[in-house]
């Protein structure tokens, strides 16, 4: 309220905390605050007296939704056969929710949807029915191998259509809200008008116990994400029970989400209940009653709901109408409340919203699902469950076709009115949805300015994380491409040397910077702006990913290619926020992945947990991930500008990148003559040194390598090569998948002699490639926990020091020698 409505009524309510204050003190008047601010009356935040009217055809809006949940059970049944599974009490019970929002809310072409995953067979249901699937696409529901749907929202799977992976539970509800706040982003910074695109997320109330859930939720209230909707699907169970049994979640979340600055609406009973919900004394029930018990009322009788709800209160209804209400009559399942809810959202303006709707898992499909706390594992329906579905429902089945092994699909014709309804409303919101289009307009290749800054070398000691920055910043500064680049840094910008952009790029900030700035006296001052470049996350790895993976697959989601690349310490990237990694794959995502100051032994105060030795072995699982350890800024600059070759060239190709870089200067060599293509496929030989044996070393560890090459020279007079790996994986996968000699033993032909790799990274690393390697092989690397240290002593313990590479190599040479002698 901007003015007081009762000047009276309120300074009696302020004398009353007052002396609250006085009596108990400030603590419980703040108690008293917080709670009347984060709870409400456990009902409808839009009553049925101030709903809108309905814009659309209910009846024919019910057929359709009717049509659609048919064909979603058929389908699972039908691959139940197979023994393939499915999921059918959850689009059941949010098909609603879906069916307001594909015919008067979901706008094609700049609106996206985060749809929960496993409600995914509504959607294909829905696609059925609107001519963008066909029956034997249904048929092939879980059976990708077969040219098949997939079985949740894979982009990668079908890129025409889903445009969001959502099944990782908590990662939809993350990437929701950085996704609108990148689309902020995009038009803050002059880049794409983004001020019509809405963002839905809908979520699942079990799901919202994921930590991600709600890792953002003050990111999105903080910067007043009014372009985004979350729906959350109340129909109190999650896979195994009730999500609260003792509790109630939607009070929950409703305090969780108010104290967090979100707007809420409450969506919860049917119109059913309106000649109830007048008593304050049931709706003080409803709102202390636990959702197990409540859970239990939805599966119970008439006279068990009076006796154990209505108690001591006069109810005109009947034993069975009690059954009827409080066992469905859930404002979920009612498409005027629905609209409500959506519109009361849309229309509120400063903030994101969340939706609290209350359903009934399973709802349709019968007793024997509605409710119960196994109908998540129920994969199929019987053939007499299907004739009570088509008789609650109203469709059209005689009882001859549901007589064979399988319910038939049904589909009213596609010049029925249902179809054309369903045509025509999709036509006025602008096109299909779920969809995704790709018009790829490749960038135009930097200038070669930038690189060769890093193939010159640099006599002063730069670490690879310091070279690729610098590269970074020039890019920025091209004409045709600088303003595509999105910088992203958890709260380490100054520790990667980034503090260099702060005046320059500046920092992102819808807000603008309201404050002056402690060092606004420094040339490097901390400096926000609403049309800043830099996103600047805080302390939130998974937040920056979220970030990460907006920017990625921007090319598809507005049309705007954009060139992220996140920085982070390497241990806290695969490690910590890998699912998210995999979900970025999915996406069809493109950029670079910076894993800095990499390796086991360059964090030499940091000990066990900060010490990375194994991200390069968990990227090389990921197959659109190219991984690359580069050992030289030259390195980085060839890998980088092969990056924007293929993802932002003519190609456009689906893959991201993941660059290990350390926090070691040293000097920086100039690049050889013809080793390009080596360093792009994944091996070169840097330094001839006689070929008795062969050093293969990645990253910091190729300095190790040189320091070996002199001492075996000058101590032993052995001589060895030393040999630059860029990708171990990369090298692997070319092996694998090659037709021909794989490249890396194209690099090794005519040279003999054992072969020692070498890396800061754990032996199975390198050991990637030990079967293509025909001559005797030995692996060092940093296995094991992290350590404290001196860089010296630790690599010493691990045994990656110079001496004991040089050690390695007196075997390795001894024995093929001794080897060869038995062999003669």
């Amino acid at each position: 309220m901007e003015r007081d409505i009762d000047p009276q009524e309120t300074a009696e309510w302020l004398e009353s905390l007052e002396a609250v204050r006085r009596a108990a003190g400030p603590e419980r008047a703040e108690y008293l605050l917080k709670r009347l601010a984060t709870s409400s009356r456990y009902v409808n935040t839009v009553p049925t007296s101030e709903e809108p009217g309905y814009p659309g055809d209910l009846g024919l809006e019910e057929r359709i939704a009717a049509y659609d949940r048919w064909n979603a059970a058929a389908m699972i049944t039908r691959g139940s056969r197979l023994g393939l599974g499915g999921h059918l009490a959850t689009y059941a019970s949010a098909a609603w929710l879906y069916e307001v929002g594909f015919n008067h809310f979901f706008h094609g072409g700049h609106d996206q949807v985060y749809f929960q995953g496993h409600a995914s067979p509504g959607v294909y249901a829905r696609a059925f029915l609107e001519g963008r699937l066909t029956e034997g696409q249904l048929d092939l529901f879980r059976r990708e191998p077969e040219g098949g749907l997939p079985s949740y929202p894979h982009p990668r799977s079908m890129p025409d259509f889903w445009q969001f992976p959502t099944v990782s539970m908590g990662l939809g509800p993350l990437n929701a809200i950085y996704q609108a706040r990148f689309n902020r982003y995009l038009h803050n910074r002059g880049i794409k008008d983004t001020s019509r695109s809405h963002v839905w997320a809908f979520l699942g109330d079990g799901e919202m116990d994921e930590p991600e859930s709600t890792a953002a939720l003050t990111l999105a209230a903080r910067e007043g994400l009014d372009n985004l909707t979350f729906v959350i699907n109340c129909n109190l169970q999650r896979l195994d029970g009730p999500v609260r049994g003792n509790t109630r979640i939607v009070q929950e979340l409703e305090g969780v989400f108010r104290g967090a600055g979100w707007h809420v609406v409450k969506a919860l009973w049917g119109a059913e209940w309106d000649g109830l919900l007048g008593s304050d004394e049931l709706v003080s029930r409803l709102g202390e009653m636990p959702d197990g018990q409540f859970q239990t009322f939805s599966t119970s009788t008439g006279a068990y709901i009076r006796q154990h709800l209505f108690h001591g209160l006069e109810v005109p209804y009947s034993d069975e109408d009690l059954r009827r209400v409080v066992g469905g009559s859930r404002a979920g399942h009612e498409p005027r409340k629905v609209y409500a809810a959506y519109r009361r959202a849309l229309d509120h303006r400063g903030a994101p919203t969340v939706i609290l709707v209350q359903t009934v898992k399973g709802w349709t499909l019968g007793a024997g699902v509605e409710a119960r706390n196994a109908n998540h594992q129920m994969k199929k329906l019987t053939q007499d469950e299907f004739r009570a579905l088509r008789d609650r429902l109203g469709l059209p089945v005689p009882d001859e076709a549901l007589d064979a092994d399988v319910p038939p699909y049904l589909h009213p014709g596609a010049d029925s009115p249902e179809a054309r309804y369903v045509a025509e409303r999709r036509r006025a919101l602008g096109g299909p949805i779920p969809g995704r289009t790709v018009s790829h307009r490749p960038l135009p290749a930097p200038s070669e300015r930038p690189f060769q800054s890093l193939r010159k070398g640099s006599r002063q000691p730069v670490a690879t994380t310091m070279a690729f920055v610098r590269l970074v910043k020039d890019l920025m500064k091209e004409p045709e491409t600088g303003r595509r680049w999105v910088p992203i840094v958890p709260d380490e910008a100054r520790t990667f040397g980034m503090e260099s952009l702060f005046p320059t790029a500046r920092i992102y900030s819808p807000l603008g910077q309201r404050y002056e700035p402690v060092d606004r006296d420094l040339l490097l001052s901390y400096q926000e702006a609403v049309d800043g470049q830099l996103l600047i996350e805080g302390i939130t790895e998974a937040g920056s990913m979220a970030s990460f993976t907006a920017a990625a697959s921007s090319y598809a989601t507005h049309g705007e290619a954009m060139i992220p690349f996140y920085i982070f310490y390497s241990m806290f990237g695969w490690q910590r926020t890998g699912d998210q990694m995999w979900a970025l794959a999915d996406q069809l995502g493109r950029g670079f992945l910076i894993g800095a100051t990499a390796g086991r032994t360059t964090m030499t105060g940091e000990g066990l947990q900060h010490a990375d030795g194994h991200s390069q072995l968990l990227a090389s699982a990921n197959p659109a991930c190219l991984a690359y350890d580069p050992a030289f800024g030259y390195e980085v600059a060839e890998i980088v500008r092969e990056g924007l070759r293929r993802m932002y060239g003519p190609g456009g190709e689906d893959v991201f990148y993941y660059l290990t870089l350390y926090n070691e200067p040293l000097p920086q060599p100039a690049m050889p003559e013809g080793v390009r293509e080596g360093i792009l496929r994944g091996i070169y030989r840097y330094s001839s040194g006689g070929g008795e044996a062969h050093l293969l070393a990645s990253g910091t560890a190729i300095h190790w390598a040189l320091a070996a090459q002199r001492l075996l020279r000058e101590e032993y007079g052995v001589g060895v090569d030393v040999w630059s790996v860029t990708s171990w994986s990369e090298l692997r996968r070319d092996a694998m998948t090659s037709t021909g000699v794989p490249y890396l033993r194209q690099a090794l032909a005519g040279t003999e002699g054992p072969v020692i790799a070498v890396s800061d990274w754990m032996r199975a690393v390198p050991d990637q490639i030990s079967p293509w390697i025909d001559r005797p092989w030995t692996s060092l690397g940093t296995d094991g926990f992290g350590l404290s240290g001196t860089r010296e002593s630790v690599r010493e313990h691990f045994g990656v020091d110079p001496r004991s590479i040089a050690d390695a190599v007196l075997r390795s040479v001894k024995e093929a020698g001794e080897n060869g002698d038995r062999d003669r």
